[in-house]
């Protein structure tokens, strides 16, 4: 008879378990058995060691121009591997793995700042339209969707065409404005599910005041899928601060060692004398978008209430 009991309490004893666990927590163990998520975790923080300690991995200076003698661009001369130089160097004799190494750092501020920036704006447009609602949700929702109207690079190319000098800062504003609409429509989307959530409607019934309803219960509870989008949106950003160097709408600055930049302009002018330099960049950035693509990927569907056992 004890036995009996035993089998059918420890089902019951796993849920009760399970539903003590947060949901991080469980979303977090989630990950650890995925190898999606192993994968996109490995490069993501491979990329983020070599980004913070970029300047003391760099065998050389990136502003170093010692092998300047040795280029000869009248002559369609740019020296590749060679002793002390195992990826050559660039137009300026200046050590192209060190200006690789370093170009990440500059590459990771790009798109995190872009990315938080996006993220700044698009909470503010999509709290307030899903707090109030009314005609303050219509006029927000119709500048989203206006914004929402043209392709993404596209939007990024208007905005950075605005500016008289571009620049680093141009760029980062640029691709920040291509997350907006997106983040908006999320936390919006998520915000007005809240609304009818039954922590919501017993606050409400209780005479909480509207501000501490949306702050301490809609906010927190709708920003999980923002959190998500963030990850995703972080791989765009790198491609699209790329894309916009690539174009000629990035920052000028040729001193300044930033992959986009660096795949731009080797693209443009050294691709039939050395396509070298703009194949480093170009894998450094698909590579490193995968990455956070994986991860992103791997944590909606950690979070998704569906895949919860």
């Amino acid at each position: 008879m004890n036995t009996l009991l035993n089998k059918k309490k420890e089902p019951i004893d796993k849920l009760a378990a399970a539903s003590g666990r947060s949901i991080g927590g469980e979303a977090f163990r989630r990950m650890l058995k995925s190898p999606v998520a192993i994968t996109g975790g490995v490069i993501t923080g491979l990329f983020l060691l070599l980004a913070i300690f970029a300047p003391l991995l760099a065998p050389k200076d990136p502003l170093d121009r010692s092998m300047q003698d040795q280029v000869q661009l009248g002559r369609g001369i740019i020296p590749g591997s060679m002793p002390g130089y195992p990826l050559g160097v660039d137009d300026f004799g200046r050590d192209f793995l060190s200006r690789l190494i370093v170009g990440a750092q500059q590459t990771l501020l790009v798109g995190v700042l872009a990315t938080l920036i996006g993220v700044l704006i698009g909470v503010i447009i999509g709290g307030l339209a899903g707090a109030f609602g009314g005609w303050v949700d219509t006029v927000l929702m119709r500048l989203v969707d206006v914004m929402l109207s043209f392709p993404s690079l596209l939007l990024a190319i208007s905005i950075a065409a605005l500016f008289a000098k571009p620049s680093q800062w141009t760029v980062i504003l640029a691709v920040s404005m291509v997350g907006v609409p997106i983040f908006a429509r999320l936390l919006r989307g998520s915000m007005l599910a809240q609304r009818d959530a039954d922590h919501v409607l017993a606050a409400t019934s209780l005479g909480v005041k509207r501000g501490t309803i949306v702050f301490r219960h809609m906010l927190p509870n709708s920003l999980g899928p923002v959190i998500v989008q963030a990850t995703l949106t972080l791989a765009t950003a790198i491609l699209e601060a790329a894309a916009l160097s690539f174009l000629g709408l990035g920052d000028p600055d040729p001193s300044r060692a930033e992959w986009g930049l660096m795949l731009g302009k080797a693209a443009r002018q050294f691709l039939d004398i050395r396509p070298e330099l703009a194949y480093y960049p170009a894998i450094a950035i698909i590579v490193v978008a995968l990455g956070f693509t994986l991860l992103g990927e791997s944590l909606r569907e950690a979070l998704d209430p569906k895949n919860r056992r």
